[in-house]
Formats: C-alpha cells, structure tokens, sequence
C-alpha cells in the first residue's frame, strides 16, 4: 500500500488554491492544514479537504505530522516560512517570485543545501510540452534573437501594485518569461532597463522595455506592461537561421503558420513530480531552489537596471 504524503500550505490565495486542487487529487496525498494571516482564508481552503486552518505558519508547523511544506505567500512574506519549515526538517516547495531581495533567496538557498533536503520551485513551464519541442526543434542552433512579453492587466490583488510589496511586474511575472530564455536561450550577461514615467508614487513601473545580451552572443528584448484591460500577449519568440518559434503557456507557432497545442499538464506536473522525490521515487524535479534562484537574480538585475537607469552585468 502507497504511504500518504502529508502536505501543509502556507497562504491560501488563488495560487495556493491551484496547487491544493491538483494535490488532492493524488491518492497519495492528502493536505493536512493550511495556513494564512488571514483567518476566513485559510478556513475556507481548508475546509474544502477537511484539513484544519491556522492563523500562522508556525501553528501549521507546531501542529507537525506533516511530510513536505508548500510556500504560497506574496514575494513581501518570504523568509520566515521557508526557514521555519527548514528548520522543522521539511522539505519545501516555493511558490515564485523566491522573495523581494537577494539575500533572502540565498540564504534559503543555503539552508536547503545544508540540510539536503527536496526542493522545487513553481516554474511549471519547464513542463509545457510545447517547450520540449522547441527544443528539439532548436537541436543545438543557435538562437540569435529572443523576444520576451508579458503584456497584462493588474491581478486583482490588493498588493500588487506596491512597490515594496509586489517587487514590480518583472520580479512578480515576466519571471517565468526570463526563465524559458535561460532553457531554450542561455544565460544573460548584461541587461538595460528602460521603465516608462510613473504617475503614481510608491507604485510600480506599468511598463518597462528591457536589452538582454546573451553569453552565446545572442540579443534578446523583454516587454512587460500591466495596462491592458485583459491579457494581450505572454510569452517568448526566439529566432535562428530559417526558424522562429514563438511559444506561449498553451501553444507553440512554428514558423508562423504551424500551430502545436500544448496538453495542458504542466501544472500537474510540477507538483506530481515533487511528490515524487519526496517520497523517494525517481522523480524529475526541473526547477529545484537553487535553478530558480538563478533566473531570481536574472530577474533582480532586470529591476535593479530600471531603478537605476543603467545596464546591469549579471553573473552568478
């Protein structure tokens, strides 16, 4: 018989909500608690799976009976509960943006290393079908432009917005757009920023235009902007000689006129195969805590060079 894993929250936004969904409907699994600062939150998550709800997440860690820790907080409340569930021997799944700052990433980063403990973080398009294919259809050309979008409204949340909340629309999502330029494109070596005016203080850039340079000599241009009334355009194109491919979170265009649909199993995925490696079966865990803090810093210089209004050199 298949032991149950016993899996925490901690936050219960529209995120953690996703991740509570798709756990669940593992056999193998069960959610032993959730946790927000929010108590009618966490209640009402919670009592969707017949877990009890806490007010903390230490009281989520205090409770104890759990095997592996989920962290769905807003990038502000970062550290505390990743070092706390560390601390409790725990192995941890993080929920991106990895916090606000960089320090707080890598001494979590550290603590996992220290500990060997299962990690992964909530880049599920590493798991898109799609973006093995582009892959395989790259087959070791090189890429010589990349295109990155994330043209979007503001999420209905009431922290977005806020500068020192949110860490800005780079940090919050083009993240992931950053990241499928790490797989199919490289590493950066330098970046520019461009944020357009702000009209309000203390709030977020609406929009930024960004230069990359890649190592391998590729350029590459990121877009992101929260002023549309509804999602316009998230994804990344890349172009080498003879071939463009633009890929999105439910397609891939080759070319322009060939049109590859994605499954739609990435978001299961992500977290099938972490519940694998926390239960010592062979598992494919892409994006551990220390890949992702790679593409978090990718991201920090991008904010970094817009706040200060000069190119940024990116290295580890």
């Amino acid at each position: 018989m298949t032991p149950i894993t016993r899996i925490g929250i901690i936050g219960a936004g529209n995120v953690a909500a996703r991740h509570a969904s798709v756990l669940s409907g593992f056999p193998d699994v069960t959610i032993a608690g959730v946790a927000d600062t929010d108590p009618g939150r966490a209640e009402a998550l919670a009592s969707r799976y017949g877990a009890p709800a806490h007010r903390s997440h230490t009281a989520l860690l205090d409770a104890g009976g759990l095997d592996a820790v989920y962290v769905c907080v807003p990038p502000f409340a970062h550290g505390a509960p990743e070092l706390d569930a560390l601390a409790a021997g725990l192995p941890l799944f993080v929920e991106k943006p990895l916090s606000l700052d960089l320090a707080t990433a890598e001494k979590i980063c550290a603590e996992i290393a220290r500990r060997g403990l299962v990690s992964a973080v909530g880049h599920h398009w590493r798991y898109l079908d799609t973006l093995r294919r582009a892959a395989a259809l790259l087959d070791g050309r090189p890429v010589r432009l990349a295109l990155g979008h994330w043209l979007d409204k503001v999420p209905p949340v009431p922290w977005w917005l806020r500068r020192e909340m949110s860490g800005g629309q780079v940090l919050e999502q083009a993240v992931h757009v950053l990241d499928l330029a790490r797989v199919l494109v490289g590493e950066v070596v330098m970046v520019h920023a461009v944020p357009a005016a702000n009209t309000v203080d203390g709030e977020i850039d609406r929009a930024t235009a960004a230069v990359l340079r890649f190592a391998d000599g590729a350029a590459g241009l990121l877009a992101a902007s929260s002023l549309a009334a509804h999602r316009h355009r998230v994804g990344l194109e890349v172009h080498t000689d003879g071939l463009a491919l633009d890929l999105s979170e439910t397609r891939l265009v080759v070319n322009g006129d060939t049109v590859i649909e994605d499954p739609g199993h990435a978001k299961t995925l992500v977290d099938r195969e972490f519940v694998n490696a926390v239960q010592g079966r062979p598992a494919d865990v892409r994006v551990p805590y220390e890949e992702a803090l790679r593409t978090h810093r990718l991201a920090l210089a991008v904010a970094r060079s817009a706040a200060e209004g000069g190119p940024v050199t990116t290295h580890e």
